[in-house]
C-alpha cells in the first residue's frame, strides 16, 4: 500500500498539525496568530517535485520563479528577484544566509526530499522572533528525526530535463537511545534553452551527503547533524545587457562546494518549560567566472528558554551571536572593497503570550534587539491578538516592525548593463556602461506591517484560511546617478556610475486565500489564490533598470492561483495533479501562463514504488523571470517527463 499518512486524516486533524516557526515553540496550526502555511512531506512526495524551491510553489503568497537550471528567485509578498533580500530561510534551525546580498542561494540548499518532515512558510514579518531580514516572511525547512528514518531507502530515475538522479539513505541505531541516519544523493539536470532556441550552458551536476545522530538521556535530547555538497553549474552571459570581447560567448562553467555541522542540546522540563542551546558552522566556496568568486564562513550560537509566569503568561526569551567571514576575488564583472570582511551580530529577544480569556483570547507582545556592524542597534517589536470564539473559528491581527540590514553588497562594484541611450536624453555616440556601486552610508530598509486573518472550519472535510495585509516600507534601496565619463580602455564607452541610497518607499497590500477539501476519503483538493498590489516611489530611471525595488511592481505577478488534486485510485495506485496560473510579469514582458504537473505512482509490492512525473505539461517552454543585477541570459523553462523507482527495505 502506498504511504498515505496525511490522506487518512480529516481536515480538522490536518488543521491541528503542530508548527514551531511562529513562536519558536510547538503550537497547533489553528492557534497561531500569523499567516502560516505548512507543506507536509506527503505534499512533497505526491507533487513529484525534486527540489525545495519547486515545493515552495504550493504555498500561497510565495512567488517562485525559475531563472535557469540551478537558479531561482523566491520571495513572499513582493520584491522578488534573483537576489531577493527580505526573506529569512532556515534548515533545521540553521540560517541559510549568504552575506553577499542578505538572501539565499537556493542551488546550495538541498537535502534528501524524502527526509523533509514539513516546510513551514510564514507570510509577513517575524523579526521579533527571528531577527533582521525576516521582513516579508520566514521559511523553515524541518527534516525528520533519525528515529523516524530507520531502514534503507533507495530512489533512482531519470528523464528529459531531470536527466538522472540517485539517492540512498540508511537509518540505524547505535543503541535504543541513539538512532542515526546517513544519506547521499546526486543528480544531473539538463541545460535550459535560450530564447533563440540554443543552450544556456547551465547544465547542473550535484552531489551531496550528510548524517544525523540523536541521543536521548532522561529529559535531555542531543542532536548532531552535518552535510557536504558539490555543485557543477553553468551560466551564459546575456549579451543584450552586457557584451565585452573578453567574455566568452558560449557560456561558463563553475563550481560550488561547502558543508555545515550543527549541534543542539534541548532539555524539556514540561510542556511549558524548556531550554535549548544550538551552535553551527557553515562554509561555502563559490567560483563561477566572470560572475563571482568568493569564500564564506559563518558561525552561530543560539540559546533560548521558555517558562510559565504566574497563571496567564508564557514567556520565551533568547540570545544569539553570529559571525560571518567572507573573501571576494575580483572578476571581469564584480569587485569588492574591501575584499575580505568579518561581521558580527549580537541579538536578544523576548516574547510573552498572555492569556486574557482562557481558551478564547490570547495577546502576544515581543521584541528583538539586533546589533550589527553596519547600522548598529535595531529594534523590532511585534504585537498579536488571537480570538477563538469556538472550535471552528479564529480571528487574529498583528502589527509588526522589521528591518532589512545592509550586507556585503554595500561594498560591491558591478557592471550591470550596457545602454544605448538614456530616457529623456538625445542619442549618444558611444554605448554607456552602467556600473552599480555600494555606499557606506546605506541604512536599514524598514517596514511597518498590519495583518488580519481568519480561519474557519466548515466541517471535518472543508476549511478555509484567509489573510490580508498592508505593508508600509520606508528607506528602501534606490539609486542616484553620477556624472558620465569616458573610459580610456578599448572598446571605448561612457561610464555611468550609480550608487545606492535609501530614498525609495513603497506601500503594498494584498490577501491570500487557501482552502482544503476532502470530498471523499481517498480524494483531497487543495487550492490557494494570492493577490498583490505594490505602489513604489523611487527614481524614475531605475524603475526601468532596477527590478528588485524600483521595478518591483512590474516584477511580481498580481494574481497567482494553485489547485492540487490528490486521488488514491486504489491501495496501490495514486494520481496527483497540480494546476497553476501566474499573471503577467510586465517588467520582463512575460505574459500570463497556465501550467500543470502530474504524478502517477504505483506500488506493485509492499516495499517498491514506481512513478511517472510530468512537469509543465500545459505551458511547455516558457519564461518565468530574468536574473536581476547579474547579466545571465534569459532562459525558457522546459517541459519535462521523468520516471523513477523507490525501494524501502
Amino acid at each position: 500500500m502506498i504511504d498515505n499518512q496525511f490522506m487518512d486524516l480529516n481536515i480538522e486533524e490536518l488543521m491541528n498539525i503542530e508548527v514551531t516557526s511562529v513562536s519558536r515553540r510547538s503550537q497547533k496550526l489553528t492557534q497561531v496568530a500569523s499567516a502560516i502555511f505548512v507543506i507536509t512531506g506527503d505534499d512533497i512526495r505526491r507533487s513529484g517535485v525534486t527540489s525545495i524551491p519547486e515545493a515552495l510553489r504550493m504555498a500561497p503568497g510565495v512567488q517562485v520563479d525559475r531563472i535557469g537550471t540551478d537558479k531561482w528567485s523566491i520571495s513572499v509578498r513582493g520584491f522578488n528577484g534573483r537576489f531577493a533580500n527580505k526573506l529569512q530561510v532556515h534548515m533545521d534551525g540553521r540560517s541559510v544566509y549568504t552575506p553577499l546580498f542578505s538572501g539565499t542561494l537556493w542551488e546550495q540548499q538541498d537535502t534528501l526530499m524524502e527526509d523533509i518532515e514539513r516546510i513551514e512558510v510564514i507570510r509577513g514579518p517575524a523579526a521579533a522572533v527571528w531577527g533582521a531580514n525576516a521582513v516579508n516572511g520566514v521559511i523553515n525547512i524541518i527534516t525528520k528525526k533519525a528515529a523516524d528514518t530507520q531502514g534503507t531507502l533507495v530512489t533512482a530515475g531519470g528523464g528529459s530535463f531531470e536527466q538522472g538522479f540517485l539517492s540512498a539513505r540508511y537509518g540505524g541505531k547505535i543503541n535504543e537511545a541513539t538512532p542515526f541516519r546517513i544519506y547521499a544523493k546526486g543528480f544531473t539536470r539538463d541545460n535550459t534553452p535560450s530564447l533563440s532556441g540554443g543552450s544556456n550552458h547551465d547544465q547542473w551536476h550535484s552531489a551531496r551527503g550528510g548524517f544525523r545522530l540523536e541521543h536521548a538521556r532522561g529529559i535531555d535530547q542531543f542532536t548532531l547533524q552535518g552535510d557536504m555538497f558539490f555543485n557543477s553549474v553553468g551560466d551564459a552571459l546575456n549579451r543584450s545587457a552586457l557584451d565585452f570581447p573578453a567574455l566568452a560567448a558560449n557560456g561558463y562553467r563553475g563550481q560550488q562546494e561547502g558543508g555545515n555541522i550543527r549541534f543542539q542540546w534541548e532539555r524539556v522540563y514540561s510542556e511549558q518549560s524548556s531550554i535549548m542551546l544550538q551552535t553551527y558552522y557553515d562554509r561555502v566556496r563559490h567560483k563561477l567566472l566572470p560572475f563571482s568568486n568568493y569564500d564564506a564562513e559563518s558561525f552561530d550560537i543560539d540559546f533560548q528558554q521558555r517558562f510559565p509566569l504566574f497563571d496567564r503568561h508564557d514567556l520565551t526569551w533568547g540570545t544569539n551571536y553570529r559571525l560571518y567571514y567572507n573573501k571576494f576575488l575580483d572578476t571581469e564583472i564584480t569587485a569588492f572593497n574591501p575584499r575580505a570582511r568579518t561581521d558580527h551580530m549580537f541579538s536578544g529577544f523576548i516574547r510573552d503570550d498572555i492569556t486574557l480569556i482562557p481558551g478564547h483570547l490570547l495577546f502576544t507582545l515581543g521584541t528583538r534587539l539586533d546589533h550589527n556592524d553596519y547600522t548598529g542597534l535595531e529594534v523590532q517589536p511585534n504585537a498579536r491578538l488571537m480570538w477563538t470564539p469556538n472550535a471552528r473559528n479564529s480571528v487574529w491581527m498583528s502589527v509588526s516592525r522589521a528591518v532589512r540590514i545592509p550586507s556585503r553588497a554595500n561594498d560591491i562594484r558591478i557592471k550591470i548593463a550596457q545602454l544605448r541611450d538614456l530616457p529623456g536624453l538625445p542619442a549618444l555616440p558611444l554605448p554607456i556602461l552602467a556600473v552599480l556601486e555600494g555606499s557606506e552610508n546605506f541604512n536599514s530598509e524598514k517596514l511597518i506591517a498590519y495583518e488580519l486573518g481568519y480561519r474557519h472550519q466548515f466541517s471535518s472535510q472543508v476549511s478555509i484560511d484567509i489573510a490580508g495585509f498592508v505593508n508600509d516600507y520606508s528607506e528602501l534601496r534606490d539609486f542616484s546617478l553620477g556624472a558620465l565619463s569616458l573610459t580610456t580602455g578599448l572598446p571605448s564607452h561612457l561610464l555611468l556610475p550609480a550608487s545606492a541610497n535609501n530614498k525609495a518607499s513603497a506601500l503594498t497590500y494584498g490577501f491570500e486565500i487557501s482552502m482544503d477539501w476532502k470530498p471523499l476519503d481517498q480524494w483531497r483538493l487543495q487550492g490557494n489564490y494570492s493577490y498583490l498590489d505594490l505602489d513604489i516611489s523611487s527614481n524614475e530611471l531605475f524603475k526601468q533598470l532596477d527590478p528588485s525595488t524600483g521595478g518591483a511592481s512590474k516584477v511580481n505577478p498580481q494574481h497567482q492561483l494553485s489547485v492540487r488534486s490528490n486521488y488514491d485510485i486504489s491501495n496501490k495506485l495514486q494520481l496527483n495533479l497540480w494546476l497553476r496560473y501566474t499573471s503577467k510579469i510586465a517588467f520582463y514582458d512575460i505574459p500570463d501562463y497556465v501550467t500543470m504537473d502530474a504524478k502517477l505512482a504505483f506500488k506493485p509490492v509492499k516495499d517498491i514504488e514506481l512513478f511517472l512525473v510530468g512537469q509543465n505539461l500545459f505551458s511547455g517552454n516558457h519564461r518565468e523571470l530574468v536574473s536581476d543585477f547579474m547579466p545571465s541570459a534569459p532562459a525558457l523553462i522546459p517541459r519535462g517527463i521523468y520516471v523513477g523507482a523507490q525501494w524501502r527495505f
